[in-house]
């Protein structure tokens, strides 16, 4: 009989005889856990293949990240087979894992319902009680076309002619049969967690002109404890959802009459939004930016000079004027360049650092549109630095320092991530190679880990992005710096060296918050619309509590707004209980009672928003600690001037 070597992580050598399988092999392990599959010579496989040939062997741990993605995938399948014992006539499509669940895409006459997810789990838990094995075949490309044929399953035979492949591979846990690579656990029982979490649509393969299926969410986690801490993040989640908040606290809208992906701000949320702004404004003037304004479209010449027409057509609205067409900005950084070719420039006027709150158009499909947080009109925080190739790696670190500081004021943690060139891209290799190298030494002085994302960099040159994590640890884009050697040389922008010949400066395109739309979507999650009072578009409530303090109350609150403090007042006939609850509800920071106490001491008591009280203090008083509370929480980042 045959034998073979098979070698485990820690160098520990099995001589086994030729078709032992996997399983059997996991027995003889003394594993800390029960495997879900195995990793043999580099591939992820099923527990239940036979090995005939040498090699090294690790076992996939179900609660790793590959473990748990091979337990969402196969309760994907689980739910196939749930859906289609019950709604026999259902045709069945893709079901993948994702990075927090599992999906699966059916065409069904009948509409899903919250009772039918409800039907499709119970049937779900009663297969994974039956413990029933996965089990792999193999079978030639005609084959499997013959028997989805007999099944009546059109979109399978669609996917297995797309396959290059002769052989095709088929799981089977009972009387279900599916197309699928694998590999899967080795039953389902080995489904420890499961929840059906909803019902979506989704076109055929995400093309909005193919069919419309009915997408059912679920997740699976590799046990009980581990599933509970989603669902709590999910409720978390829901509670915070920006989109439920900005109707609530009447801070913004979006119309279908008006168009989808386009924001309407209300009082409140404009005046968040002109805050952001301010801020935006003053701190880069105290980092020696200077504020640009470019026109909201540019002749499509010149988005064909940079590039856009041929890499980012499809993403930017077009019209026509007298004849000649012309392009929506969908970035800023034509118009800035054309403001540095206006005039010439010495190596002495570099680095040139032009800042614009830059509103930009973007096509998005109407699928991916999400409140604030994926719209088709939004304003970026958009600079461009020209500077020398000398005076790039300084200008890079204090974009680093800057995200960092900014990042601190709004309490986010952050990841690096360095993506380089993609496939569609303009500029010549070494230049490509200069801005890589650039980008890499920054990172790699400031101290920040990062991880490389290979070949998704802009296609003028690669990035360095920066990844925020809200209080609910999800990961947000916002900020982000690119090196561009190639728009310089197309738009032949050039300074007087030392030598007084011309040179190529570099370009820097960066954001800090990056999308204003996005950024406040983002904040509106991670405080649950409590804003901090620096940036609360109403920082005080005056609640006097009868009307014979309405004269005192009006003094108070006028005070208040001679101080710059975004202040109202409330006189309405209503009790004070119900004006304490209202204020509340739209998570006013500060709450100033008005009895008849305060206006005999002059004083004013105070409430905050949790429901804490604090001491009477004079109005004075008052005003400065609301001055205090704000520079604290801008971290002494820079001298604190209440926005009205």
């Amino acid at each position: 009989m045959k034998t073979i070597n098979i070698t485990l992580p820690d160098g520990k050598v099995f001589n086994l005889e030729t078709g032992t399988l996997l399983s059997h092999i996991a027995e003889q392990c003394n594993l800390p856990f029960k495997p879900v599959a195995a990793i043999f010579n580099g591939v992820s496989v099923d527990l239940s293949m036979p090995v005939t040939d040498d090699g090294t062997l690790s076992f996939i741990d179900p609660a790793s990240s590959e473990g748990i993605s091979i337990c969402r995938h196969s309760a994907a399948h689980i739910m196939a087979q749930a859906v289609k014992g019950l709604y026999p006539d259902t045709k069945i499509t893709i079901g993948p894992a994702t990075d927090d669940g599992f999906y699966y895409d059916f065409d069904c006459e009948h509409t899903f319902t919250p009772e039918d997810l409800l039907k499709i789990e119970r049937r779900m838990e009663e297969i994974i009680r039956l413990n029933q094995p996965f089990i792999r075949h193999l079978v030639p490309r005609e084959e499997a076309i013959k028997l989805f044929k007999q099944l009546g399953e059109d979109y399978k035979i669609e996917l297995i002619n797309d396959l290059p492949d002769d052989m095709v591979s088929l799981y089977q846990n009972g009387d279900f049969i599916d197309l699928c690579r694998g590999p899967h656990v080795p039953s389902t029982g080995a489904i420890k967690a499961f929840k059906i979490l909803s019902v979506a649509g989704a076109y055929w393969r995400g093309n909005e002109h193919n069919k419309m299926l009915q997408r059912i969410y679920g997740t699976a986690f590799p046990n009980k404890k581990a599933l509970q801490e989603y669902l709590h993040f999910l409720e978390e989640s829901k509670k915070r959802d920006h989109r439920r908040l900005g109707k609530e606290l009447d801070l913004f809208s979006i119309y279908e009459e008006a168009g989808a992906g386009l924001v309407v701000y209300h009082p409140r949320g404009a005046l968040i939004r002109r805050i952001l702004e301010d801020f935006e404004v003053r701190e880069h003037l105290r980092r020696g930016y200077e504020m640009v304004k470019g026109p909201q479209m540019l002749k499509a010449d010149l988005w064909e000079k940079s590039g856009h027409l041929q890499h980012y057509a499809e993403n930017m609205y077009f019209t026509e004027v007298e004849g000649t067409q012309y392009g929506l900005k969908p970035m800023n950084c034509v118009a800035h360049m054309l403001i540095y070719k206006s005039r010439l420039h010495s190596y002495r006027d570099l680095p040139v650092r032009y800042f614009e709150l830059g509103t930009v158009d973007r096509y998005e499909k109407s699928g991916v549109l999400h409140g604030l947080t994926r719209v088709r009109e939004f304003t970026q925080d958009d600079a461009h630095i020209l500077c020398t190739p000398q005076q790039l790696h300084a200008e890079i670190a204090a974009i680093i320092e800057f995200v960092k500081d900014v990042m601190n004021v709004f309490e986010f943690d952050f990841t690096v991530e360095l993506s380089t060139r993609p496939d569609k891209s303009i500029g010549d290799d070494l230049s490509w190679e200069r801005a890589t190298a650039a980008l890499e030494t920054a990172l790699n002085t400031s101290g920040f880990p990062y991880t490389v994302n290979e070949g998704d960099g802009a296609f003028y040159g690669p990035k360095i992005d920066f990844k925020l994590k809200d209080c609910l640890k999800r990961s947000w884009q916002c900020a982000t710096i690119q090196c561009d050697f190639a728009l310089p040389e197309r738009f032949d922008l050039t300074y007087i060296g030392e030598d007084g010949n011309r040179h190529r400066p570099v370009m820097l395109h960066r954001v800090i918050l990056g999308s204003l739309e996005r950024f406040l979507g983002v904040l509106i999650e991670h405080y649950a619309g409590a804003f901090p009072v620096w940036i609360s578009p109403t920082q005080v409530i005056v609640l006097p509590i009868t009307e014979q303090q309405h004269t005192f109350s009006k003094i108070i609150y006028e005070k208040l707004i001679e101080a710059n403090i975004r202040a109202r007042i409330d006189l309405r006939n209503e009790s004070l209980n119900f004006k304490i609850r209202e204020a509340q509800l739209q998570k006013i920071p500060f709450m100033l009672i008005v009895g008849a106490r305060e206006v005999e001491q002059q004083s004013v008591s105070l409430r905050l928003r949790n429901g804490q009280t604090q001491p009477s203090m004079s109005i004075e008083g008052f005003i400065l600690h609301v001055r205090e509370t704000c520079r604290l929480e801008l971290k002494h980042l820079a001298p604190y001037h209440i926005t009205t």
